[in-house]
């Protein structure tokens, strides 16, 4: 009691008032609080709900909701002024009833007091209770909202103003890592898996490189230069493509691109018939290049269908626009396509994957890390390749092999090309 003193003659009435607006201006700071939290942790679900409420205070809380940027800046504007007056007023009570003998002790004292009852009562209570339910205590908080989004309009369109000329400058100076985006997504709990996919794919967009969409060297459908018109009709009828590469030698001597389409005046031609007059200039990329600028290409060329070939200019594979827009909407299957399977689950944890599948898809198949076999797979990008790493030489049909608790075990070549592969996952 050294340091504190009671005050003697205190005006009782003016202590009484003083107490009275302290208490209103803790409730006015814990409604602004709780009611930022309860209008902006509304979900599409609770607006549809308060869309199909035909009450008054439903009404309210969409109308509030149609500016959000002036509805925050009222509810930031009011927030700091009541507890601005809070702040004075309480140190005004306090030097009322109590006298302190030093300075220092006063100043701990209000701080400690002031602060705590404000952080209590006037942040964190009112957060608390409003995150439990938003809806209701919108609606609750509406009437008294909209007066104070009309009371301090003015200040509110300083600070509107002002955060708006401050987040253009920030918006210019500001970068945001692809990891960071693509974080963001991971921590996304809305939208389904679909729409999540989506937004990996459009954030990964313009990290993709061409060959990692391509389709490679060996599944090309090509036509031969010196083929005749019959050789030509067959190929077209077999594959249904609408746009086929045509090669000389072999296909790192492609000459250009036959697109069906052009062949229609001439269905009925003889089996002589010179179609190679018809073939349009091949599109050439190389096969580090990304896709993003792979499609600004193709809508500045106004071609759907490119030729990747590596550093020596020999051809690696072929890539379509398709291709581009399925690494953002997902697999497009034409009416016409046969769905072509990959792999098959023949049990519990054994495959049958072919050996085209990209080891990256292989991995998201059985729910590995990505890279997992980033360890071992060398410059392999398909499966078929991970077994050329994994053995240091070209496998055999009967091999088996086993790599990070996968077993592998080839079950059928094409020629000299790994066709299908069975895989057992251990445990």
């Amino acid at each position: 009691m050294d340091a504190i003193a009671i005050k003697e003659g205190i005006d009782i009435v003016a202590l009484s008032f003083n107490l009275i607006l302290a208490v209103v201006l803790i409730m006015l700071s814990a409604m602004a609080s709780g009611s930022e939290v309860a209008f902006f942790s509304l979900t599409r679900n609770d607006i549809d709900t308060l869309t199909n409420s035909h009450d008054a205070a439903s009404q309210r809380v969409l109308s509030l909701l149609t500016n959000t940027d002036r509805l925050l800046a009222s509810i930031l504007v009011t927030n700091n002024l009541v507890n601005v007056c809070l702040v004075i007023l309480s140190t005004q009570i306090i030097d009322e009833v109590l006298q302190f003998n030093s300075p220092t002790y006063e100043f701990i004292f209000n701080t400690i007091v002031v602060t705590f009852l404000l952080l209590l009562f006037g942040e964190i209570v009112p957060k608390v209770f409003t995150q439990s339910n938003p809806v209701r205590m919108a609606r609750f908080f509406s009437l008294p909202l909209k007066f104070f989004r009309w009371l301090v309009y003015p200040l509110a369109i300083v600070l509107m103003r002002t955060s708006s000329r401050v987040s253009r400058f920030a918006v210019k100076n500001a970068e945001i890592s692809i990891e960071e985006l693509a974080d963001a997504v991971d921590l996304t709990e809305t939208g389904s898996e679909e729409e999540q996919k989506m937004l990996s794919g459009i954030i990964n967009f313009g990290q993709t490189e061409v060959v990692e969409i391509m389709h490679s060297r060996v599944d090309i459908t090509g036509l031969e230069y010196e083929a005749d018109y019959d050789e030509v009709r067959k190929v077209i009828v077999e594959t249904g493509y609408s746009r086929i590469p045509v090669y000389g030698d072999d296909l790192d001597d492609v000459r250009g691109v036959l697109y069906v389409k052009d062949l229609m005046a001439h269905i009925s031609e003889a089996k002589d018939f010179q179609w190679q007059s018809l073939l349009r200039k091949p599109y050439f990329v190389p096969e580090h290049m990304m896709i993003d600028d792979l499609l600004k290409e193709f809508q500045k060329k106004k071609i759907h269908i490119a030729i990747v070939v590596d550093e020596y200019g020999a051809t690696q594979g072929l890539v379509s626009l398709e291709d581009i827009l399925e690494e953002v909407v997902g697999e497009i299957t034409d009416e016409s396509d046969d769905e072509e399977r990959l792999y098959e689950k023949v049990g519990e944890n054994t495959y049958i994957f072919d050996g085209r599948i990209h080891i990256g898809e292989f991995e998201r198949i059985l729910n590995f890390e990505e890279d997992t076999f980033a360890d071992v797979e060398g410059h392999a990008e398909t499966l078929a390749g991970l077994m050329m790493e994994l053995k240091r030489d070209l496998p055999r049909r009967g091999d088996e092999l086993s790599s990070h608790g996968v077993r592998f075990f080839i079950a059928t070549m094409d020629g000299r090309r790994v066709d299908k592969i069975k895989v057992e996952i251990d445990g």
